[in-house]
């Protein structure tokens, strides 16, 4: 089975490891006995699916998720059920890889222009007065 991205990207379910352990989060008594959080890895630089551009943008994306390695690391205990956490687990992972996918917008450079920078000079002289005005009166 495989992991839709987007109809071009696929993701191999045997580059997704999956670790199951007992949860902090909810499940009552239950929850000291049952398996139900979810340690998702997946590595990243050894994706196949994945472009460099894709990988290069994975990492400010994911921060501590990701370790030096590449490979990110999602913990998910929100439900009780494993199911559910599986579920969430691989939901956060498609959706920072269709964050990495989205190509980020050049800045364009701009100047101020010669009318702002008047404004700005004269507002900051009109401060500079009224600051004057406020101080003491030297005495003689």
């Amino acid at each position: 089975m495989a992991i839709v991205i987007t109809p071009q990207i696929v993701l191999n379910e045997r580059e997704i490891s999956e670790v199951f352990t007992t949860s902090s989060g909810p499940g009552g008594q239950n929850v000291n006995k049952v398996a139900s959080a979810v340690h998702l890895r997946f590595d990243v630089l050894q994706s196949a699916g994945l472009s460099d551009e894709v990988k290069a943008r994975l990492r400010p994306l994911a921060g501590r998720r990701m370790s030096k390695d590449g490979v990110i690391h999602i913990i998910a205990q929100r439900f009780a059920s494993q199911e559910r956490n599986r579920e969430d687990a691989r939901a956060r992972l498609v959706a920072m890889i269709r964050a990495a996918l989205e190509r980020p917008v050049p800045r364009v450079a701009t100047r101020v222009s010669r009318t702002q920078k008047a404004k700005r000079l004269e507002s900051k002289a009109r401060r500079g007065q009224t600051k004057m005005l406020r101080s003491s009166i030297p005495e003689n």
